[in-house]
Parts: structure tokens; sequence; C-alpha cells
């Protein structure tokens, strides 16, 4: 009995259960790549943050935030991407787009938001251009 014990200690050091973070990046990758994505980068870091999932749809850079929550109170997920998250956001995505030497690409800021109820499928909303690039206006498309 206490051989098992051990191992299920080593397989959950191991293989740690993952968050519904990363879940809900996991599920909304998979989405965007059933419509047409192709990700060139996930949870890319940059000075002050991460970038959740950089795309390719087209000829367009897409960034987008994923938003992952079990229930829609008391707001909305997508409605979390307030002001500074979104300047925070902008910073990373033009350093992305330095580092990359991708400047001559149009770029834009998506938002996925998945409401994964405890026991139930979930639920994808995705906005597409969900907000302007603050601080930069007519940067990104």
């Amino acid at each position: 009995m206490k051989m098992w014990g051990r191992v299920g200690q080593w397989w959950r050091r191991r293989f740690p259960e993952k968050t519904l973070g990363q879940r809900g990046e996991e599920l909304a990758a998979r989405y965007l790549r059933r419509r047409g994505y192709r990700i060139l980068a996930r949870g890319a870091s940059w000075k002050g943050g991460e970038l959740d999932i950089v795309a390719l749809l087209g000829t367009t850079i897409v960034f987008v935030e994923v938003r992952t929550r079990q229930s829609d109170v008391p707001i909305r997920p997508e409605e979390s991407v307030d002001l500074n998250k979104q300047r925070r956001l902008t910073r990373m995505a033009v350093g992305y787009l330095k580092r990359h030497r991708l400047f001559d690409y149009p770029a834009r800021f998506d938002v996925v938001a998945i409401v994964w109820p405890e026991g139930g499928p979930p639920e994808i909303r995705h906005t597409e251009n969900a907000f302007p690039a603050v601080g930069f206006p007519g940067f990104f498309s």
C-alpha cells in the first residue's frame, strides 16, 4: 500500500493537474486552429507579463487574450480586460513585433472568453478586434 502512495505522489509531482486557466488556454488554441488560425506562440513572456496566444490568420498577427472562468458572475470574462490590461498587452505586442521583425504585418487584439461551469461543457466566446492598441493609435488594424 505504501508503494502506491509513493507512486501517486511521484505522479502528481511529475504530471500536476492543469489549472482552469491552463485548460482554458489549451481549449482556446484548439478552437482557433479549427478556425484556420496558425498558432505562432503560447505564453510568450515579455517585460511586464505574458501574451497568452500569438496567432496568424492570413497575413494578420493576432494577439489573443484568453479569459477562463467557472461562471459569468459577477462580470463576463471578456469584460475583465480593462484599460490597464489593454495597455500592458499593447506594450507586450509591440515588443513581440519588434523582436520578431513583424512590423510589416497588420495586427489586432482578440479576446477568447471561456466559461467552464463545474461538471458542464465549456462555452467559448470569441471577440475579434476586441480593443484598439492603447497608446499606439493607428499602429494596429
